[in-house]
């Protein structure tokens, strides 16, 4: 079969391998990858057993698909020689905030220019990747598209209009759970518990609840509503973040992250 190939090893790079080759979708001997200095490549290729290009030359020959991973500001001073190399083929990038139309002058001759989002679940495998793509697919080059980004967890394909909400709600979103994850175990050092118990309280109620959520056919409101009994502690935690207008924050949050996103994209 043509190979898979990476260029840029780095964090993203890495989790698409391991998720390529643990759910079985490729072998090692499937995968090549380059990076222009080429020490994360070799990293990469240490840990993995994929194979190590020494030039864009070797990385595309036998290449039918070609990921985009190297660093984003990285694209407008990207190898002339690109255009050629990558003529005929399908190239994906998981470059954050490059546009189709940005990626399609780096990449006039390939025959689609798919634009990612991944999240940093996906090193993990529990990722989610809104993804769009610059013209009609095939169905083979579908099935492609959707076995490498299913590698890294759930795939959902969207307009590229929707792409910077996209990043906002759950490329940032991510950091976002974080900084709760974060507080919550503050809050919880603070009521008293040494940061270890903290620590695992928090992880476990996060990790519990998001499983809940997701198997039960309740929405979010409704599953809360559960936990709180009429003037009990649940409800008065509620009260508290009502009073801060908990939800007004997080969706002056998302926008900002919005906002940011448009300028990233706008941004050569």
């Amino acid at each position: 079969m043509s190979k898979i190939a990476f260029l840029g090893a780095g964090n993203m790079a890495a989790a698409m391998v391991d998720g390529l080759i643990n759910s079985k979708a490729a072998t090692p001997i499937d995968i090549i990858c380059y990076s222009a200095s080429g020490r994360s490549a070799q990293a990469l290729v240490a840990r993995t057993g994929i194979q190590q290009a020494t030039s864009l030359e070797k990385l595309t020959a036998q290449a039918d698909t070609l990921i985009i991973a190297f660093k984003p500001h990285h694209l407008s001073t990207a190898d002339a020689a690109l255009t050629t190399l990558t003529s005929g083929k399908l190239v994906i990038s998981v470059l954050a905030g490059k546009r189709i139309e940005t990626l399609s002058k780096v990449f006039p001759q390939a025959r689609n220019v798919i634009r990612t989002m991944p999240n940093t679940p996906s090193q993990i495998g529990a990722g989610i990747t809104p993804w769009c793509a610059a013209q009609s697919l095939s169905s083979e080059d579908r099935n492609t598209i959707e076995s490498l980004l299913t590698a890294m967890g759930r795939q959902l394909e969207i307009e590229e209009s929707m792409m910077d909400s996209a990043t906002a709600v759950s490329g940032s979103g991510a950091g976002f759970v974080f900084e709760f994850a974060g507080a919550l175990c503050a809050a919880a050092e603070n009521a008293g518990f040494d940061a270890e118990t903290a620590r695992t309280l928090s992880i476990e109620t996060l990790l519990g609840s998001a499983r809940l959520l997701a198997r039960s056919p309740d929405s979010p409101e409704k599953l809360r509503n559960k936990v709180a009994s009429p003037n009990g502690t649940t409800e008065a935690g509620l009260n508290r973040m009502a009073d801060g207008d908990l939800r007004g924050l997080i969706r002056d949050t998302i926008e900002a992250a919005r906002l940011r996103a448009i300028e990233v994209s706008q941004e050569t």
